[in-house]
C-alpha cells in the first residue's frame, strides 16, 4: 500500500475511533438504520446518477489509490537516455530486444512503434490518442468518487429529517425518543465520515495517480519522438527534464 495512504487513513480513522472510545462507548456510535440510510442511499443514488459501467469500473479502479505505486519519473529520464545512445550507436533496430523486455505496455507500444520505422507524426497521433483515453479514464473514476462524496452528507441529512420527523411523532413515548435522536444524528456523522474520509481523498488520489501517469506517459512520448527523429541523447535528456521538478533535474551527463 502508497506510504501516504497507510498513514492517512492511520491518523483519520485511529484518531476519530480513539475520540470517540475517549469520549464513552463506542457502540453507541453504530446504528444499522443509520449506516443503511446513508450507505444504501449514497450507493443506489451514485447508480442513478452514472452508468453501471462507469460505476462498477470506478470501484476496481479504487484500488489504485491504495496498492499502485508511483513510478519514478527521473529513472525514466535515464533509461530514455540510454535508449537514445544505443539508437545514436547501433540504430533504431536496436531497441527491438529492449522493446520485450519492457513490463510497461504503454513502453513496449512507443519502442515497437519506432523500431517498425513508423513517422513521426504517426507514433505521435498513436501514442497521443493513447494518453487522451487513459485521462478520460482515471477522469470517469475519479467523478464517480466525486459524486458519492457529494451525495453522502445529502443522505445523511434525510436520515437526520427521518429520525427528527420519528421523534416528534412520538413525543408522549419518552422510550423512543432517544432511538430517533440517535438516527437523526448518526446519519449526518456517517454522511460526514464516508464524504471526508473515504470518497472525496479517494477521488483526490485518484487525480493525483492519473496526472502522475500522465506526466510518465508523456515523457515516452516525447522521449520516443526525440529518438525517432535521431537526436543526440544530451538533446533527449533535455527535453525530458523540463519536465520534472528544478529538484529532480540531475543530468547523468553533467556527472560524468
Amino acid at each position: 500500500m502508497d506510504k501516504a495512504t497507510l498513514i492517512g487513513n492511520i491518523a483519520a480513522f485511529g484518531l476519530v475511533i480513539a475520540a470517540i472510545a475517549i469520549g464513552g462507548s463506542a457502540g453507541a456510535f453504530i446504528d444499522p438504520a443509520s449506516l443503511l440510510i446513508v450507505v444504501g442511499g449514497t450507493v443506489g443514488a451514485a447508480m442513478i446518477s452514472l452508468p453501471l459501467s462507469q460505476f462498477t469500473g470506478a470501484i476496481a479502479v479504487a484500488k489504485n489509490a491504495f496498492f499502485e505505486k508511483s513510478k519514478n519519473p527521473a529513472e525514466l529520464v535515464g533509461l530514455m537516455v540510454e535508449f537514445a545512445g544505443k539508437a545514436r550507436k547501433e540504430g533504431i533496430l536496436a531497441l527491438e530486444s529492449a522493446a520485450k523486455e519492457q513490463d510497461d505496455p504503454f513502453l513496449q507500444k512507443a519502442l515497437q512503434l519506432a523500431v517498425d520505422g513508423q513517422s513521426l507524426n504517426a507514433i505521435e497521433d498513436i501514442l497521443t490518442t493513447e494518453i487522451d483515453a487513459i485521462r478520460q479514464r482515471h477522469s470517469l473514476g475519479a467523478e464517480t468518487f466525486t459524486t458519492m462524496g457529494t451525495l453522502a452528507p445529502a443522505l445523511g441529512l434525510i436520515g437526520t429529517l427521518i429520525g427528527l420527523v420519528q421523534m416528534l411523532k412520538n413525543m408522549d413515548d419518552p422510550s423512543s425518543i432517544g432511538p430517533a435522536m440517535a438516527v437523526a444524528l448518526l446519519t449526518t456523522f456517517y454522511g460526514a465520515i464516508l464524504a471526508n474520509l473515504v470518497f472525496n481523498p479517494i477521488a483526490a488520489k485518484l487525480k493525483t495517480r492519473s496526472k502522475e501517469e500522465v506526466l510518465y506517459k508523456e515523457l515516452i512520448l516525447t522521449g520516443m519522438l526525440s529518438i525517432a527523429a535521431g537526436d543526440n541523447p544530451r538533446i533527449v535528456e533535455q527535453k525530458l527534464l523540463s519536465y520534472l521538478a528544478p529538484r529532480q533535474r540531475a543530468s547523468q551527463f553533467a556527472e560524468a
